[in-house]
């Protein structure tokens, strides 16, 4: 979930690094007291998440700022479309200008692009889902946007969930262990409510991780036709996750194979911001 304190902390530490002793252009050029108008416009169409954030921004700057929010997160916008208007002090205002459009122009393409990825798949069944591929210090950001674009939340972080990968299965059947008994050794020792999941690459090692008795299971970067043979091996067993590959052009296709989940990276690690603009009006006040 998207908190205050969430995204108090990802703003103290951008602007800081933003102007770490303060912003010295406006502090030269502009007369104590002026005061900014600002527009947030859309430039091109998309959904829009961050607008939360946005506002914050320009809060942490200037308390007594007026941010009146003229679209919420999770709708759609044509360009040229006006998104949010503030009033404030002119120097804080240009002080948060960058770091609050860097933070929605990003949600936003996330936001964007998921909602790409869900119409592409809609009528399914399948959900399109994040993966921890995100931008450090930015994933409660990011998964909020996912979220406002239609998406689903993979694990949070490395403490929410079990996720066996090729790595750890490596370890785990050192020296020929039994993969079925090693992997329900590991389920005993974990409490009710953890889910485990577990990612495969191979066919033939769907029946042995299904027979561990595991929530889901992971297909990593299978063919369409090893993704039907594999959603018909679980048979309703587990929820079926796809991964690995994942574009626009072949989601549907994936989809269309009975998986449950399609985890995409994409949507976090390789996302174009959207181009969104705040134009500033700047007066003496009076």
């Amino acid at each position: 979930m998207l908190t205050a304190s969430a995204i108090a902390a990802v703003l103290d530490r951008a602007l800081e690094e933003d102007a770490p002793w303060g912003d010295v252009t406006s502090e030269t050029l502009l007369p104590p007291g002026s005061r900014a108008t600002a527009v947030l416009a859309a430039r091109e169409a998309g959904v829009l998440a961050g607008i939360e954030v946005f506002a914050a921004a320009m809060h942490a700057c200037d308390a007594a700022a007026l941010v009146e929010e003229r679209r919420a997160d999770g709708e759609r916008f044509e360009a040229g479309e006006v998104l949010a208007l503030v009033t404030g002090d002119a120097r804080a205002v240009l002080r948060a200008e960058r770091v609050a459009l860097n933070l929605i122009q990003r949600m936003s393409g996330i936001a964007t692009e998921t909602a790409r990825y869900v119409s592409a798949v809609e009528g399914t069944g399948a959900r399109i889902a994040d993966t921890r591929k995100t931008t450090p210090g930015l994933r409660v950001l990011e998964r909020h946007a996912v979220r406002c674009g239609g998406g689903s939340n993979h694990r949070f972080s490395l403490s929410d969930a079990v996720l066996v990968k090729d790595n750890h299965l490596a370890v785990l059947t050192a020296g020929g262990r039994d993969l079925t008994e090693a992997l329900r050794e590991a389920r005993s020792r974990l409490g009710h409510t953890v889910h485990f999941e577990v990612e495969v690459d191979r066919i033939d090692q769907i029946t042995l991780v299904i027979e561990a008795g595991v929530d889901a299971i992971l297909l990593d970067n299978f063919t369409l036709a090893e993704l039907r043979e594999g959603v018909r091996l679980v048979d309703g067993r587990a929820l079926v996750d796809a991964s690995g590959g994942v574009t626009l052009a072949t989601v549907a296709d994936i989809a269309a194979t009975g998986v449950d989940v399609i985890s995409v990276g994409a949507l976090t690690h390789s996302v174009r911001a959207l181009d969104l603009g705040l134009d500033i009006e700047v007066g003496a006040e009076g």
